[in-house]
């Protein structure tokens, strides 16, 4: 209907020489906070400078040519500097749930050209995995499949810190198990490391132990065979662990996995190629970036002892990856302390190769952190992924039984498990990226309130609904006098594909979590207040709305990596 709104003001202002393009106008079209005052309106304001005119007579004007054309409108009047558009409720219904029967899972895609690549997840091998990624690798498979539905072609990469000094940490304490009191074990070693790091890590507070990891770490980059054997062996053990655990879970399918190893040596010709530039300079005999003046403070590039740093690597990194894909955009989606690092690194870059610097974009988001406070692998006070979906499950195979006392075990751990993924996930990716998240795992598995499983649940309540219906032609319908709660749910369902635009401009997941939760929410007010089966009358086209409602929710949650399920 926006897209229709869109091409009838279009028409109005090329007669007379406003030249404002489709998208524009349907971009600045609105929905009024209550219906008495429209379903749509569209603020004059900004022809005002065009057309000569005071907002509210411009409005006026193109309330009353509208009015005068063969459209879908009720009624189109001026008020004030808002032209407000009503609908003919009938047919705009009809219209909605038509378009979304036909076009089911391709229903709100944009038409959007080019090539992103997102590059995210970023868990470093010999590293625990702990609750707090799980914010980031939501957030970078949501966008990558917001981006897509905008029609835009995504490239998903993975860039982990395979080498540094968390990894001669953990090869320390691999070398020195009596020390820190581990012994290795027979399975899961990729998690098994993260302990290691940490206890290692721990140790390395003495200045002597500090003085050995560092030793590693420079024995590391020099090539001792003996230690990159030792790191070869345990950094597989971290990439199989994320491999059969962390991907499928997400749904999460890279293109391309970066790892620093693979770009420190181009990273430290580029340093020396901006020395030689006389950009970079030499102080105290590491190599720098001073961007004290601009407020950024100082950036280094190399340490005294000539080792590398992410900077060094990620100079090459950016290279890299536009030389093998050659994206439009970078997208790097890293938490918000790194917000600095990200302009000191574009920064640099644009020393180095302007063009190639127009491309990074830095996607910044807030923290998750637990009640007590803030999360540290170092430190080990972190709640590892694997332990935390385990409760997880737990708690919610508890609610299952109770609602379900009949429900096979086998059933009960592929329900559990998939409504606690999307418990995850929803939490998230349902807050803005600007908001830490204080993790609540009783809070999020709720069946009710602003949570991922009362919206699986409302899904799966629709489901049920047409279950008990044997033949089922959701074509064959007529609309009639509409109810309140009808009228709300068609206009929630048409609303989708202006949500998914807005998310994808924007790179906010929030925005489609938000308008799932709303969604389910009108969904239960026409579930309670519009019986489907009872009316034989209304029954047609109550089944076509809930139909619909199904296709777009299915579609929302898809973009969130939620998967819906038929019954919980």
């Amino acid at each position: 209907m926006k897209l229709e709104i869109a091409k009838i003001i279009f028409g109005f202002l090329s007669k007379r020489g406003v030249k404002l393009d489709k998208d524009s106008i349907e971009k600045l079209i609105e929905i009024p906070p209550n219906s008495e005052m429209g379903d749509f309106a569209f603020p004059c304001f900004v022809l005002a400078k065009d057309l000569r005119k005071a907002p509210q007579q411009i409005a006026e004007d193109l309330a009353v040519e509208i009015s005068k054309s063969k459209n879908n409108f009720e009624k189109v009047q001026a008020q004030g500097p808002y032209v407000n558009f009503f609908v003919k409720r009938g047919n705009f219904a009809e219209d909605t749930i038509k378009t979304i029967l036909k076009e089911k899972g391709k229903y709100g895609m944009g038409t959007q050209k080019g090539k992103v690549m997102t590059e995210f997840c970023h868990a470093n091998t010999h590293k625990a995995f702990h609750i707090g990624h799980t914010r980031n690798i939501s957030l970078g498979e949501s966008v990558s499949r917001i981006l897509e539905f905008s029609g835009l072609k995504v490239i998903r990469t993975n860039y982990q810190g395979d080498i540094g000094m968390h990894v001669a940490k953990t090869l320390w304490g691999l070398l020195n198990l009596k020390k820190i009191g581990l012994k290795e074990p027979t399975k899961d070693k990729g998690k098994w490391l993260g302990l290691v790091y940490a206890k290692a890590s721990a140790m390395a507070k003495d200045e002597k132990i500090n003085a050995e990891v560092n030793e590693i770490n420079q024995k590391l980059y020099a090539g001792d065979k003996k230690l990159i054997a030792l790191w070869k062996k345990t950094r597989q053990w971290s990439i199989d662990y994320f491999e059969k655990t962390v991907y499928p879970d997400f749904q999460v399918k890279f293109n391309r996995f970066y790892f620093e190893s693979e770009v420190e040596k181009k990273g430290i010709s580029i340093v020396k190629e901006l020395e030689k530039k006389g950009v970079a300079k030499v102080d105290r005999g590491a190599v720098i970036m001073d961007y004290q003046e601009q407020g950024m403070g100082i950036y280094i590039l190399l340490k005294s002892d000539g080792t590398p740093l992410y900077s060094t690597k990620d100079l090459a990194l950016a290279e890299l990856q536009n030389k093998e894909y050659n994206p439009d955009k970078i997208l790097h989606i890293v938490a918000s302390e790194q917000n600095l690092y990200f302009r000191q690194l574009i920064k640099t870059l644009e020393f180095y190769d302007k063009k190639l610097a127009d491309k990074e974009k830095h996607m910044s988001y807030e923290l998750v952190i637990l009640p007590s406070g803030k999360m540290a692998s170092r430190e080990g006070n972190v709640i590892l992924y694997d332990d935390t979906l385990a409760k997880l499950i737990s708690l919610i195979e508890k609610e299952i039984k109770q609602r379900d006392s009949k429900i096979s075990k086998k059933e009960l751990d592929t329900r559990a498990r998939k409504i606690a993924l999307c418990a995850v996930k929803y939490a998230m990716l349902s807050q803005d990226i600007k908001r830490t998240i204080v993790f609540n795992e009783e809070e999020i598995t709720r069946f009710d309130g602003n949570t991922g499983p009362y919206i699986q649940y409302s899904y799966a309540r629709a489901s049920s609904i047409l279950k008990k219906v044997k033949q089922k032609n959701f074509q064959k319908f007529k609309v009639g006098e509409l109810e309140k709660h009808e009228i709300e749910l068609s206009k929630k369902l048409s609303e989708f594909g202006d949500v998914a635009r807005d998310a994808a401009e924007k790179y906010n997941p929030a925005l489609i979590a938000h308008y799932s939760y709303e969604l389910a929410q009108m969904f239960s007010e026409f579930y309670h207040t519009c019986p489907v089966l009872q009316d034989e009358k209304k029954k047609d086209f109550r089944l076509a709305l809930v139909e619909s409602f199904r296709v777009v929710l299915k579609n929302s949650l898809n973009l969130l990596g939620i998967e819906t399920l038929e019954e919980m």
